[in-house]
């Protein structure tokens, strides 16, 4: 008989694409939620799967289901919840259940406060392009895949390994769970203030979860982060295998990134020094696999990248929009740092999307400081809506400016302002990178793409 699970938060983007991989692998699969919003709606609707109505109804969990799947954004006082633990129904969180279907495989975990997501789609590239059986969990969406998630009878499973919280009944990071046998780690940055109060608490989870390395395990690491390099200086080098990674060697030229390699040079898509190192680090873990440089190289040249980092979203002879998810601090100055040194030559206009708790908190905005510096124009936009709904003060262009280091600093609270000021500006030898984690409350790009993509003049 097919297994039954019932999700609790079945909309999360997540959580959505485990229901669909479930379904696909043949159980039977219900959920609820309080709020489900594009893609997933569509995607859950076209499944046969999507709850009929709004809300949690405690009648839905019932003797029969073979567990409970809660996500982060239930609350512990969820009235399904309630009845699930009443009832004795084993209840998993998101990454538990990843754990218990995948006991069988080698885990590889991709972990770090930036790059995750492209260094995990890039390995999963290679791997496809090499027809290697394997499962996987990425956090977003990735071209020539249809889902974020997949679980089958492969024997090995890639893994993005996030330091969040697991679930309302457990506050421990999500990457404790998946108990890796090769760990990547890409760098420490305090992010997620709202949940580690010092980065010391926050450089804590890293320590740990490195620890957490068997002794025939892996572990990779980025040797250009300092905090990531003193963390495997102080481990015991017998108990595992280390292997530190940099950038990748490479030129640039006529703006594109051309990798230097022991059997020639090979032009690829991404760019930037912070590529370059996810691209090492995707290499060391793809031979710690089995596979050989030159099967790497090739599969490589076709990555085109992650969905919404350093995504183009219109381009023509003399200008690019990009669309890119940076929101911390270090992803903010590594996405404007690379877009400036792949195109010097053009003017490069920056906003960024202020929108997560950390980035909207007064007390944090310090950390920001010269992450705008290569930009010509810097903008900072932030809706006041999102602000009191975290409960928070508003800052002003003074206190922005201030935490950004930056006098020039613009600031906008309204969309529609600030899409009357980008659509106002000359795109002749320029660049436009729009970054956030959120989406600029739905700002119609159609416009902006259409200046750019026919500025040939």
């Amino acid at each position: 008989m097919s297994k039954k699970y019932h999700f609790i938060a079945i909309g999360g983007a997540v959580m959505h694409n485990l229901a669909l991989a479930l379904l696909e692998k043949g159980y039977k699969v219900t959920g609820s939620d309080d709020e489900i919003y594009e893609p997933s709606r569509g995607r859950l609707k076209n499944a046969g799967i999507l709850p009929k109505e709004k809300g949690w109804f405690p009648e839905k969990i019932h003797n029969d289901l073979d567990g409970i799947i809660l996500g982060m954004h239930a609350r512990g006082d969820n009235p399904e919840l309630i009845k699930a633990k009443a009832l004795g129904i084993p209840i998993y969180s998101f990454p538990e259940f990843i754990f218990n279907q995948s006991k069988d495989k080698k885990r590889v975990v991709i972990s770090g406060s930036h790059g995750k997501t492209t260094i995990t789609s890039m390995i999963l590239h290679v791997l496809q392009y090499l027809e290697i059986n394997f499962d996987y969990l990425v956090g977003a969406q990735v071209e020539g895949f249809d889902l974020m998630v997949k679980l089958s009878h492969a024997p090995i499973i890639i893994i993005e390994g996030d330091e969040y919280l697991t679930s309302p009944l457990d506050r421990r990071p999500k990457f404790f769970h998946y108990h890796h046998h090769i760990l990547l780690m890409s760098g420490i940055a305090w992010d997620h203030y709202n949940v580690f109060p010092t980065f010391e608490n926050y450089k804590s989870q890293f320590a740990r979860l490195v620890e957490m390395t068997p002794e025939d395990g892996t572990f990779i690491y980025c040797k250009e982060d300092q905090h990531v390099r003193n963390l495997a200086v102080s481990l015991d080098s017998k108990r595992m295998r280390k292997i530190p990674y940099n950038a990748h060697p490479h030129s640039i030229q006529n703006g594109e990134t051309i990798l230097k390699t022991s059997s020639g040079t090979i032009p690829i898509a991404i760019f930037g020094a912070h590529n370059l190192q996810n691209l090492q680090g995707a290499l060391e873990v793809c031979k710690s696999l089995g596979i050989k440089e030159n099967e790497f190289y090739k599969a490589i040249s076709s990555f085109k990248g992650a969905a919404k980092r350093q995504e183009i979203i219109a381009k023509s002879e003399y200008s690019i929009l990009f669309r890119d998810f940076a929101h911390a601090p270090s992803k903010l100055k590594a996405t404007v740092t690379a877009v400036k040194k792949q195109y010097p030559a053009r003017k490069l206009i920056a906003v960024q999307e202020l929108h997560t708790y950390s980035s909207l908190n007064k007390e944090f905005v310090n950390n920001y400081a010269h992450t705008f510096d290569e930009a010509d124009i810097a903008i900072i936009y932030l809706n006041p809506k999102a602000v009191s709904l975290k409960k928070l003060e508003l800052m002003d262009e003074y206190m922005l400016r201030e935490g950004f280091q930056r006098d020039d600093l613009m600031l906008f609270t309204e969309m529609e302002k600030l899409k009357r000021f980008l659509e106002a500006q000359e795109y002749h030898n320029t660049n436009l990178l729009l970054m956030s984690s959120g989406n600029y409350d739905d700002m119609d790009l159609k416009n902006l793409k259409a200046i750019i993509n026919k500025n040939h003049s």
